[in-house]
């Protein structure tokens, strides 16, 4: 597992250095590829998929979900600019990987996942695996969770079609968002929002991307349309 982990640090690495144009940045902040490092993919990965778990590709987790490509996941994590006594919202809790990546970088993660079944899956392996500064609640990623806000940092982990206006209030000013923006099967945008000390927000898109789309139990049924 060691020699697979490496050679997915490499690869992220690699991919860092691809996308500089895009991305202003020739490497990640290394606290967030030391994590990337500490974090056990194929704990995170259907028991047949195992074998794939430490390729730089996402990889199907049921339910229509899956767990995101590593690049991605550094890369987002890295946007957020965390600090060790930071508090996290986390939507699209999907695997727990993610969470169990930003849970090495600050104090406390809260995620939340609307697909029962993945939302209990998650909870049972996160503790089993040892996380305990994750908190784990299954409910509309579109409604955060405003219990526990502000928070120093956002991260959405499945296409939204806007930005959702209670994750802008429950984001504190100063802080950042990483979310990306786009209906399902059409060009996606990777966007950073952050808030400032007024609380004037900033919108800017960082590459394209490919996510399945957040679910808003809401809207579920609306038409998009013909998907491509």
């Amino acid at each position: 597992m060691k020699n697979d982990l490496q050679r997915m640090i490499a690869e992220i690495e690699s991919e860092v250095k691809y996308t500089r144009s895009y991305i202003g940045k020739d490497k990640l902040d290394p606290r967030v590829m030391e994590a990337m490092s500490k974090v056990s993919r194929d704990e995170f990965v259907p028991s047949d998929l195992k074998r794939l778990a430490y390729d730089n590709g996402p990889l199907p987790i049921g339910h229509g979900q899956t767990i995101s490509q590593p690049y991605i996941v550094a890369l987002m994590t890295d946007m957020l600019q965390l600090e060790p006594e930071n508090i996290v919202l986390e939507i699209g809790t999907g695997s727990g990987y993610q969470s169990a990546v930003l849970s090495l970088l600050c104090k406390e993660v809260y995620t939340v996942e609307i697909v029962t079944e993945l939302g209990k899956e998650v909870a049972t392996r996160l503790k089993s695996l040892g996380y305990n500064n994750i908190k784990t609640h299954i409910g509309n990623g579109y409604d955060g969770w405003p219990e526990h806000a502000p928070y120093d940092a956002i991260i959405v982990t499945a296409a939204a079609t806007h930005i959702p206006e209670p994750l802008i209030e429950q984001l504190k000013p100063g802080s950042r968002m990483a979310i990306p923006l786009g209906l399902p099967h059409m060009h996606q945008e990777l966007m950073l929002v952050e808030k400032n000390d007024q609380g004037e927000i900033n919108v800017n898109s960082i590459l394209g991307v490919a996510f399945v789309p957040l679910v808003d139990e809401r809207t579920a049924n609306k038409d998009y349309g013909p998907l491509h």
